[in-house]
């Protein structure tokens, strides 16, 4: 149920002509300000709209208005509508911009493109409603205004709530993946570090048994014995 009637302002009109509640009581039920009530009082407002009897549509019985004008501490109760509204269907389509905010939506895709270029067309269309070939002239600089453009929050102006940005940018990056870009040299597992350790200290073995053959054979050919004859003599 709803807090206030239907037609509230309508239904203000009523009760004011209609009934004694005060300003206050009329205020309260309707979810207006006092003042605007006593402005209908005066004629200064509302002009021209029909009173719309509550009682009617099932949102005030005659004895809740009995009990507000014997009270004027009392506060009407709604009761439940009997005209039944049929729910809101969705709209479908790009968001709708007030005209007073279109001319700063090309601003807010040029922020868009440069701060999250991750952000498909489709999504930029949600978040400012615009249209692929605006988005595309602006992509290109080929926008008539493309010179004279500020990248401009969209936030800030209005077009979008910040909660709707960071979904979108959030969506956008789980779609596409990040590149790892080369960070520069890196550490080698410790597999690879002991397996050339390995390999270079057989190679000075055997660089050793080498130079300690060539001894050998060089002292043969100069003294022209064994080392063991001379240990013989």
């Amino acid at each position: 149920m709803s807090n206030a009637p239907l037609m509230p302002k309508a239904t203000a009109v009523w009760l004011v002509d209609n009934t004694a509640l005060s300003f206050d009581q009329v205020a309260d039920f309707t979810k207006m300000h006092p003042l605007e009530i006593r402005a209908i009082a005066d004629g200064d407002a509302a002009q021209g709209i029909k009173g719309m009897d509550p009682i009617s549509t099932g949102q005030l019985t005659r004895d809740e208005i009995a009990k507000g004008e014997n009270d004027p501490d009392y506060r009407l109760k709604l009761g439940e509508s009997r005209v039944a509204l049929p729910p809101a269907a969705k709209k479908k389509g790009p968001r709708y911009t007030p005209v007073s905010r279109r001319h700063e939506r090309p601003s807010a895709i040029l922020w868009l493109v440069r701060n999250h270029p991750e952000l498909k067309d489709a999504q930029i269309m949600r978040l400012v409603g615009t249209t692929k070939t605006t988005i595309a002239s602006i992509r290109d600089r080929t926008h008539w205004n493309a010179s004279t453009l500020t990248p401009m929050d969209p936030v800030t102006l209005g077009l979008c709530s910040q909660i709707e940005l960071d979904f979108e940018v959030q969506r956008a990056a789980k779609e596409k993946p990040t590149d790892q870009a080369y960070g520069g040299a890196t550490l080698l597992p410790a597999s690879e570090t002991t397996r050339k350790d390995a390999e270079q200290d057989s190679d000075e073995k055997s660089s050793d048994d080498l130079d300690v053959d060539a001894v050998f054979a060089k002292l043969k050919t100069i003294g022209g014995k064994k080392p063991e004859d001379e240990d013989e003599e």
